[in-house]
């Protein structure tokens, strides 16, 4: 019906003459045999023997136009009747059911009904059913999120298109015309594309949720007016052109993702003003109906376009003007909406108008799908970055749908973004604190809320204050839902312990941003590139394949390696144990699993994860290739194969067979044959808050039965049973239990978890440049941090806990020297004065004579931080003075001084290995230290707030400002952290909620929700007297870098493989390799390489090492480390760099100096 009008005849007279284009096969009346009879109104429509038409030139115009007002009122009539037919039976159905729970009450009928009624109407409520999935199948096809949806979408928007150019053709013909269908060549282009547009609006029909309004739509009404004339136009072998055809310019704004404004503003206007000429052209060449069509003018569609344009410009030249009724009544109207257009129109307020009407609705939820209802921070940037995360392809099915609740409406690009998720997203405008509009978006059916913060807010203490009511609000409307909830600073957690329905058993998580990320800086002081290697396995990343040998094809490969959960088949089984949570990082050989254990994995598919659930000892003991491991029909019995187990799997936690979860247990494994093309690695977490409670039979769960998990399992407890520590005499060795359970001494805090010391005054800490530089400082951690009296709380605490762990022996503690505004210190000091082994420099990082002061050359690493980030608007220039004090710290210049201080790369030994034999240590010897002679080789870390600010941290590599963070080499060595990777933690964390304990275990060292409760009420960490309780839980892996240039891994580190690296590891000395830090330029056979690293995660069994390779690994405790070594001081790891490999000084025998010189020298030659 978006036809024009055709050009009337040439004679002025109403009639068309012989000057009138027709079709070639039409003739004008010529041949006398044949007959028109002529009524009272001139003949309109010229009549030939080879189209047969009406012989009398009667008009159909009417039948045109009745075949659109019929579909669509008729099609309104059924809806409406369907929906008077719905309520009526609804209301019947409720009248029912009231009688029937009158009936119910009776205590007979409650017995013999209650418990059959229950089970039949949870049943089917669990299943989605044939229309939902029709629904949800049509939703996809016409959504864009699809190849086969961008298809659809790009080609209704080219027909259209052709659609419109058949009517240019169209036009100039006579508006009503007789036309044969079989030779007429426009005409069947015109029925084949109606036809696809027939079709595409039943798509839309079924996908569209509420079937009135979309009936009632501009689209709708557009294809009723355009597609039922065509089929009309064939039956009657004639043709008559409307003018709507220009609407369908309106759906190319849904074919673009970019313009989205522009687009918008252009297909109104152009469609409105082609709309309107294509009117004018029908009714000024057919003439009024009640003149019998006797005043009608030939104008061609071209001049109509004309007349409207400057009707609509108010110019109005006069020498075309509409003649008809119609036409004249019609340009009144659209002088008032022309005259609008131009002067008054504004789109963002018609935006307004419109989406307060169109975002004021309910949800309906859908049968057999949940749904999740996401609050708080609601921009383009948090809802792109968290869609882009939560649908990523990867995952599995998402059958979930995300209702966005927010007070302000969208812009026109987050709308067009909701636009392009429309089949699994939705918009409400209200406010979570009101509970009408908790109840518009279903909040009591829905399976969680998700709370997100603006990490960019000037005062973080309001942004939580404002979240922690939106909790409360949430709660208080429903105090079942499960909340995960993003909060800024960490001593605004407690807050939320204060909300009674407020229950982490239940699923409740709040990720604290500051802990987080101080938590991953942390860990990098102990192994630099580890934030870069956690963030990436914690967040969804697609595939990129790059062919060129380079150092971005080796990281990209680790970086498409995800965190899964699978249960562990019951081939792995063992024995029972008691009804305990707890989660277990790289366990010892003592600790057994059972029926039911659930395992977190390090893969690139979930596919590869399952084949641990299905493996089988009967049907896959004697296979070498893991892709064989599938399903078998064998009958799932308990086993005890646990010593011939050949499957690594990796962080493993439990559940048991009842309410509570599991028993965790580690993979004691002989990884021979599987291993070498099981692409998993292993690594374990040990989060025991008491871990050896007495334990008592009549103790109950500490884990509420009532809520399953969507691990299916229940959500771990921080309580750990007695029974899965290790009984052995090196679980506190002689000597040193003797000195650590010194009644009248308190070295760790009251949980076990900490190092602790008496508080101390912030005077006692502070050292002057002087007093620095006699220190003479070496393998430290230097932070720089910028702040003043006015600025927002970093929370430095959560930085200092992960490097002050219990697992650590006191000499290996590295000290800490805090650099920056003695005023802003002593508002942090609080928190920071019962450390031990930390110290104060007042002054600035920027200026090179504080650095000098400390040494910065001899650290182990230079944390970077601000406190003044997010008080700046330009988001360019929010992260200047990290940038200036990084590339101030990377032009600096130095003496070769590391030579006085003879520093070796002893770093840690694991337990079991001789640190006296070269041949058993992995890392050994007195091997002297590379000299750092320019600020470029220090291990820097520099915490961004603007991801695109990255680029300039790094001046040799080409990283382009829109690449995105993970891809940029800064990101990629582990030098630069920004917040924002840790958005992926949202949807982790919904997905599987033991992921938010295993990430928050591994990087803050062992909190546990007994220690936030304590600091929810002093704020400081307590002191505790050593007991068997308290040392126990010493007993936990760490992290650390293991160098391959010496020791018993030396074999292996000159072309060997990591598979072998793996399994060796792993059966000799109990430790769980999940990476490399990898020299940028190993790959290249040149000298002077760069001394930069990347990190590789989870490398294949047959990727080749070399000697320079630093592996990233889960070492367990060692008991053992504080008796023999109590004279010496050694880091936690041996190398940061290429260029460093220790950070302390050791004193060792002469004679073992002398048996190791070589060695050291070959070691250092390499990395040279």
């Amino acid at each position: 019906l978006m036809a024009g009008v055709g050009g009337a005849g040439r004679n002025g007279n109403g009639a068309y003459g012989s000057s009138c284009r027709m079709s070639n096969n039409i003739n004008f009346n010529k041949n006398p045999d044949s007959s028109v009879s002529i009524s009272k109104m001139d003949m309109i429509i010229p009549f030939s023997p080879d189209v047969p038409c009406d012989n009398n030139g009667q008009r159909m115009w009417w039948a045109f136009l009745a075949s659109s007002m019929v579909t669509f009122f008729g099609g309104l009539f059924i809806i409406l009747l369907w929906r008077t037919l719905k309520y009526l039976w609804t209301v019947c159905c409720q009248c029912n059911t009231k009688n029937k729970a009158q009936k119910v009450n009776n205590p007979m009928n409650s017995q013999a009904d209650g418990p059959t009624k229950n089970d039949k109407e949870e049943a089917p409520a669990s299943e989605v059913g044939w229309m939902t999935s029709v629904k949800d199948w049509a939703g996809v096809m016409i959504s864009a999120q699809t190849l086969t949806g961008r298809v659809l979408v790009v080609l209704v928007f080219a027909l259209s298109i052709g659609a419109l150019g058949i009517y240019f053709i169209d036009s100039s013909d006579p508006i009503e015309s007789c036309q044969n269908f079989y030779k007429d060549f426009t005409l069947q282009i015109d029925m084949a594309f109606n036809v696809f547009f027939l079709l595409y609006f039943g798509l839309r029909f079924i996908a569209a949720n509420d079937k009135l309004w979309f009936w009632l739509e501009v689209n709708s009404v557009v294809d009723f007016f355009t597609v039922p004339p065509v089929f009309v136009s064939v039956y009657l072998n004639r043709s008559w052109l409307v003018h709507l055809r220009f609407t369908r310019l309106l759906s190319s704004e849904e074919a673009q993702k970019h313009s989205y404004k522009l687009v918008n503003l252009c297909s109104i206007f152009i469609s409105t003003w082609l709309t309107a000429a294509g009117f004018i052209h029908l009714v000024e060449n057919s003439g009024d109906p009640w003149e019998n069509f006797q005043n009608s003018q030939p104008l061609s569609y071209w001049e109509c376009v004309y007349l409207l344009m400057v009707t609509m410009s108010t110019v109005g030249y006069g020498d075309v003007y509409a003649r008809t009724t119609l036409g004249r009544l019609f340009m009144v109207f659209f002088i008032l909406g022309g005259l609008a257009m131009f002067a008054r129109y504004v789109p963002e307020i018609a935006a307004l108008i419109l989406n307060r009407k169109k975002y004021g609705g309910s949800y309906n939820s859908t049968r057999g799908r949940k749904h999740i209802v996401v609050c708080g921070h609601i921009t383009l940037e948090s809802v792109s970055n968290f869609l882009k995360d939560f649908l990523h392809k990867d995952r599995d099915d998402v059958n979930v749908e995300i209702v966005f609740l927010h007070n302000i409406s969208p812009n026109l690009e987050l709308e067009a973004l909701f636009k392009r998720h429309f089949t699994q997203v939705e918009f409400y405008q209200g406010s979570v604190l009101n509970p009408h509009d908790l109840a518009r978006v279903k909040i009591e059916s829905a399976d969680a809320c998700l709370i997100l913060a603006n990490k960019y807010c000037a005062d973080p203490d309001a942004e939580d204050a404002s979240n922690i009511m939106r909790v409360i609000s949430i709660k208080n409307y429903h105090p079942k839902i499960r909340i995960i909830t993003q909060m800024l600073q960490y001593h605004n957690k407690a807050h939320l312990l204060n909300i009674p329905s407020w229950n982490w058993k239940e699923g409740d998580d709040a990720i604290c941003l500051a802990e987080l990320k101080a938590g991953f800086i942390a860990q990098s002081c102990l192994a630099q590139g580890l934030s870069t290697m956690l963030a990436n396995l914690f967040s969804m990343r697609s595939y990129i394949k790059i062919e060129e040998d380079t150092w971005q094809k080796y990281y990209l490969e680790g970086v498409a390696n995800e965190m899964y959960t699978e249960y562990l088949s019951i081939c792995f089984c063992s024995k029972a144990w008691e009804l305990y949570s707890i989660i277990l990082i790289n366990p010892g050989n003592h600790v057994k699993m059972q029926e039911g254990t659930l395992g977190f994995f390090i893969a690139s598919d979930a596919k590869e994860v399952k084949r641990a659930f299905f493996y089988c000892k009967a049907c896959h003991d004697d296979i070498t290739d893991p892709k064989r491991i599938k399903k078998c029909g064998c009958k799932r019995t308990k086993m005890s194969v646990y010593k011939r187990m050949k499957l690594a799997c990796c962080f493993d936690c439990g559940h048991s067979e009842r309410d509570c979860s599991c028993m965790s247990g580690s993979v004691h494994s002989n990884m021979d044959s599987l291993q070498r093309a099981f692409p998993l690695s292993s690594v374990s977490v040990h989060d025991c808050s008491t871990s050896l409670r007495a334990f008592e039979d009549e103790h109950p769960s500490t884990l509420s039965p009532k809520k399953k998990q969507r691990n299916g399992g229940m959500r771990n407890s921080p309580n750990c049973s007695p029974k899965m520590m290790r009984h052995d005499p090196l679980l506190i060795p002689g000597n040193e239990q003797i000195e650590n359970m010194d009644a009248n001494v308190k070295r760790y805090d009251s949980t076990g978890m900490f190092h602790w010391c008496p508080s101390k005054e912030i005077e006692k800490v502070i050292l002057t440049r002087s007093e620095a530089s006699m220190t003479v400082l070496s393998g430290h951690v230097v932070v720089c941090i910028f702040g003043d009296v006015t600025s927002a709380l970093v929370g430095l605490r959560n930085l200092v806990m992960p490097l002050r762990a219990s697992n650590f022996h006191y000499h290996e503690l590295k000290p800490i020297v805090f650099v920056g505004s003695l005023d802003y210190l002593r508002r942090e000091w609080e928190t920071l004065h019962n450390f031990p082994k930390v110290s104060i420099l007042p002054g600035t990082p920027l200026s090179r004579a504080d650095l000098r002061a400390v040494n910065i050359n001899l650290c182990d690493m230079c944390v970077i931080l601000s406190a003044n980030q997010n008080n700046i608007d330009d988001a360019s220039l929010q992260d200047k003075e990290c940038i200036l004090a990084t590339l101030n710290i990377k032009s600096m210049q130095f003496d070769d001084s590391i030579g006085v201080l003879q520093a070796n790369s002893q770093g840690f030994t694991p337990p079991g290995m001789d640190r006296s034999s070269p041949d058993n240590s992995p890392v050994h010897g007195l091997v002297r230290q590379a000299s750092i002679t320019t600020g470029s080789n220090i291990p820097i870390i520099t915490e961004l707030v603007n991801d695109s600010n990255v680029q300039f941290l790094d001046q040799d590599d080409d990283d382009d400002p829109d690449t995105e963070l993970y891809l940029t080499q800064p990101f990629a060595c582990g030098t630069a952290f920004a917040i924002s990777v840790l958005d992926s933690l949202m949807s982790a964390t919904y997905f599987n909620d033991n992921i938010l304990t295993l990430i928050r275990t591994l990087v803050t060292g062992g909190a546990t929700p007994e220690l936030e409760a304590l600091l929810a009420e002093e704020n400081a960490l307590r002191g505790g007297y050593s007991t068997p309780q308290t040392l126990a839980n010493r007993d936990r892996c760490r992290v650390a870098q293991l160098a391959l240039y010496d020791g018993p891994f030396a074999d292996l580190g000159d072309g060997g493989c990591y598979g072998d690296l793996f399994c060796k590891a792993l059966k000799t000395y109990n430790m769980l390799c999940f990476g490399i830090y990898r020299l940028r330029d190993a790959h290249l056979s040149i000298p002077g390489q760069c001394t930069k690293r990347y990190v590789i995660t989870n490398p294949p069994y047959e990727f080749e090492l070399v000697p320079t390779d630093l592996i990233f690994c889960l070492m367990q405790f060692d008991h053992n480390a504080g008796q023999s070594r109590a004279s010496l001081s050694h880091s936690s790891h041996s190398s940061h760099s290429s260029s460093k490999k220790s950070s302390s000084v050791h004193s060792i025998a002469a004679t073992n100096r002398q048996n190791r010189s070589s060695k050291a020298r070959e070691a250092r030659d390499k990395q040279k």
